[in-house]
């Protein structure tokens, strides 16, 4: 059998509050062997990491998501930065960018102060980041794209300056939005892209493009579970299991197999977390 790595699902939601045990055992039976649980504030973020204490192949990444800053506080903030030291937090994120809610300039400002601070708390950790990014009306390239692309080239110019061990694989861009162009400044960084359920939609060619012009040595397979179910799934609740059906969809869309996928980015997955 297969082994595949989920590292991007939501499985503390309340989507899988009924059936949550039963979610990871389909997940096991297919063959995937870790799943990481990104926080989206400071709850979900403890959430995720009690889950993981309790099963060996789920880790933890704690963050305030950029859509999420309404309750956001210098406490909050002190809280999670301990969290961040737990064994199982891997990563730090879900963080980044969303101009698609956010329109004020003022509170896309203050987005881009807290991201800088989490990739601070990054750095001091030596965890990678796991990176949101939405534009505004769903562009592929827009002034949130351009506006992290220049936070994570400074950052990252940091890290190579201070011989940090985190400038060789200092995160991954979730469920990329944007064309395998625009995604190059992002893998000259190190940085990986994850190919989410989108792929498999039958008008989505876009990321297919992305995924076969991208090298998969720096691709990473996620479901954003319970959000963007693959085809046949698409509009009813996605779980881990399914990402099988993101791997054979970038295996038919390259010149890989399925095996290859899979093998691949489970490497990458371990190089990237170091789990």
């Amino acid at each position: 059998m297969i082994e595949l790595t989920d590292t991007h699902c939501h499985l503390y939601l309340s989507p899988f509050d009924t059936d949550r045990p039963t979610v990871l055992a389909r997940a096991r039976e297919a063959g995937v062997k870790r799943i990481l649980l990104p926080g989206l504030d400071l709850a979900t973020s403890q959430t995720a990491i009690q889950l993981a204490e309790a099963d060996p192949f789920l880790f933890a990444a704690v963050g305030f998501h950029p859509a999420e800053l309404q309750a956001f506080c210098e406490r909050d903030f002190e809280r999670l930065t301990h969290l961040a030291e737990h064994p199982k937090v891997v990563a730090i994120g879900e963080i980044g960018l969303d101009y698609y809610w956010v329109k004020d300039p003022e509170q896309r400002a203050r987005q881009h102060e807290i991201l800088r601070r989490h990739l601070d708390l990054a750095e001091h950790l030596g965890k990678p980041v796991v990176i949101h990014l939405r534009d505004e009306g769903d562009q592929p390239q827009g002034q949130a794209l351009a506006d992290l692309l220049a936070l994570l080239t400074d950052w990252h110019d940091h890290l190579l300056a201070a011989g940090h061990p985190l400038a060789g694989r200092p995160g991954v861009l979730h469920s990329f939005p944007g064309t395998a162009d625009l995604a190059q400044p992002f893998l000259a960084r190190r940085f990986y892209i994850g190919i989410a359920g989108p792929v498999t939609y039958k008008n989505a060619e876009e990321k297919r493009h992305l995924a076969r012009h991208l090298p998969l040595t720096q691709l990473l397979l996620e479901t954003d579970a319970p959000f963007l179910a693959p085809a046949p799934y698409r509009g009813k609740r996605n779980e881990p299991v399914f990402v099988h059906k993101i791997a054979d969809k970038i295996a038919e869309a390259t010149s890989h197999s399925i095996e290859e996928v899979a093998a691949q980015t489970t490497q990458n997955a371990v190089r990237l977390f170091l789990w």
